[in-house]
């Protein structure tokens, strides 16, 4: 698994992936936390960062994909899949790597933007006035809901040879988990279950955990959620030997 996983992730840094979705994430998230003035905290006059932990979902949503695309699509699409399969690796070994890999690349997407609680935390009046809990709770969300996402663009991957298509495969999938329940349940269909049409998303366990209340339902729901996927992944990458 450690083999994989240093293979995948070095591969990412010995091309412009890793870079650009860095780049892209912070630059991002930067332009609408500071500049930007409908979003801007300056303007906004509050000494906290909502704007990264409501925002930051959507613009994970489009940039995992990016990197989870030739997880498997490129093995397949350049005949190293079964070049891989021959090693004395088991199925899980291989996607275990690659999830980890694609996993730690979100995470250190993640920590420059510590600077920006720092910087909140100095400019609040008095210094210090930010729900540093609540923050905590949604840096755990965000994390989670990365892992998520790499999950589900790993399985996207694994069902075809073409980046392209992984990559809008893994997107959609990745916004109808996110938000595409909490939209459900506000259907007139549900009358008393529209409260747990609601609980089946994402967004309203990662809405939970950005209150800093560390529930061990939300963390079990996310960890769950990417051992499916992973397991379905298992499956179809498995699926060569029927």
């Amino acid at each position: 698994m450690f083999h994989v996983l240093t293979k995948e992730f070095n591969s990412f840094l010995n091309s412009l992936i890793a870079y650009m979705v860095v780049g892209v994430f912070l630059t991002g998230i930067g332009l609408l936390m500071w500049v930007f003035p409908e979003t801007s905290v300056l303007d906004y006059g509050y000494a906290d960062m909502d704007t990264l932990f409501s925002l930051g979902p959507y613009v994970l949503i489009f940039l995992i994909p990016a990197i989870t695309m030739r997880s498997f699509a490129e093995e397949k699409k350049a005949g190293t899949m079964e070049l891989l399969i021959t090693k004395p690796l088991t199925d899980w070994n291989i996607i275990i790597g690659k999830y980890f890999a694609c996993f730690l690349l979100v995470i250190i997407a993640l920590i420059p933007t510590i600077i920006y609680y720092f910087s909140i935390y100095n400019l609040g009046n008095p210094v210090g006035n930010i729900d540093t809990p609540g923050i905590v709770g949604s840096y755990i969300g965000l994390a989670l809901l990365g892992g998520v996402f790499c999950a589900i663009g790993i399985l996207a991957s694994s069902l075809t040879p073409n980046q392209i298509v992984s990559f809008i495969v893994a997107a959609f999938l990745c916004f109808l988990m996110f938000t595409g329940f909490e939209s459900l349940s506000t259907l007139n269909l549900w009358s008393s279950n529209a409260l747990f049409i609601k609980q089946l998303g994402m967004l309203y366990h990662y809405d939970s955990l950005s209150k800093g209340l560390i529930d061990s339902r939300d963390i079990v729901y996310f960890l769950s959620i990417i051992a499916l996927m992973l397991l379905i992944t298992r499956i179809i990458v498995g699926a060569r030997s029927w």
